[in-house]
């Protein structure tokens, strides 16, 4: 069987024991030609003869799909499946997965460093001492704000309890979710609207959606209090960015925190290299420990698919049995 591996930082160490565990499962393994994530018209000649790939931040659309007959599984390297056109890959019988859970300390984590460099200023700290100034920048404290999360899965669960042990009260919204989930939680549950009027500091972790592209917009972003910091580690898409400018150069905005852009690497941004924002490179899932269990989840769902088996992470309907 052949493979194809296209993450970044899996394809970091080609003799590494994670590749070679792969090797020894599936026999031929492809990595990734570019160091980067694919666009579609570099995955057709790739996938042509592949029975499997692990995927990163790459376009799988219907062409791409259309060009690798006998695919059988695609398995994500994380959470997100919106570059993954998951009808074609249905109606093709391609099996996709993905690692859930894998990474959410690591991005919950980032979350609550991305509030704390916007509240204070981290950044333009940083860099004008390096630059032998000695600047005072007035910061925002959290103890005592609200929180508002936007998705109340395992990562904004993280997010909502770390937030409250800087001091603040965290409220969430998740449409997708019964009432128990934030009763167990001990979080308020509220509707979008009102966690916008409420929250000093909003943070996402929803999937991009068409229903929930820009769910932070101009309307939205102007019920925000005065001063309030917008952070972003889920999906470019989810903010629009250049609403979130205006409110930055109108003042009504403290801060935004970004990892995540429309645009990948976001050369075109109307944030990066604003004051007000602190950017980051789509590093959400980038610790030790999430990058190992993203490994090992999406091997493990490959190989298991691969010989005919169940994986866990199912998003496409389940194999039939063999």
């Amino acid at each position: 069987m052949k493979v194809l591996v296209t993450p970044t930082s899996l394809c970091r160490d080609p003799q590494g024991a994670s590749l070679r565990r792969l090797r020894d499962a599936v026999g031929e393994v492809v990595l990734n030609p570019h160091g980067r994530p694919l666009a579609a018209a570099e995955l057709v000649p790739l996938v042509a003869d592949v029975d499997g790939i692990i995927a990163g931040l790459d376009e799988y659309d219907e062409a791409v799909l259309a060009a690798a007959p006998r695919l059988r599984v695609l398995a994500r390297y994380g959470v997100g499946v919106d570059r993954v056109d998951l009808d074609a890959a249905a109606a093709r019988g391609v099996i996709v997965t993905r690692t859930p859970g894998a990474n959410a300390i690591a991005v919950a984590e980032l979350a609550i460093g991305l509030v704390l460099a916007a509240a204070r200023g981290i950044p333009r700290l940083d860099e004008a001492v390096r630059a032998g100034e000695w600047p005072r920048l007035e910061g925002k404290e959290l103890t005592g704000g609200t929180a508002g999360v936007v998705g109340f899965g395992a990562i904004g669960r993280l997010v909502a309890e770390r937030a409250r042990g800087l001091g603040m009260t965290a409220i969430a919204y998740d449409p997708m979710l019964p009432d128990e989930a934030f009763a167990q939680a001990g979080v308020e549950r509220v509707e979008i609207d009102e966690l916008c009027r409420r929250s000093d500091v909003v943070s996402l972790h929803v999937p991009l959606l068409p229903e929930t592209r820009h769910l932070l917009d101009e309307r939205r972003l102007g019920l925000l209090p005065p001063g309030a910091i917008v952070v972003n580690t889920a999906r470019g898409g989810l903010l629009d960015e250049a609403a979130a400018r205006r409110a930055l150069d109108e003042g009504r905005l403290h801060g935004v925190a970004v990892d995540v852009y429309e645009t990948e690497p976001p050369s075109s941004s109307p944030l990066v290299g604003h004051p007000g924002v602190v950017a980051t490179p789509h590093a959400g899932g980038h610790t030790g420990g999430a990058v190992q269990r993203m490994t090992d989840q999406s091997i493990d769902a490959l190989v298991t698919a691969l010989r005919g088996g169940r994986p866990d992470g199912l998003v496409t309907p389940a194999p039939a049995p063999r």
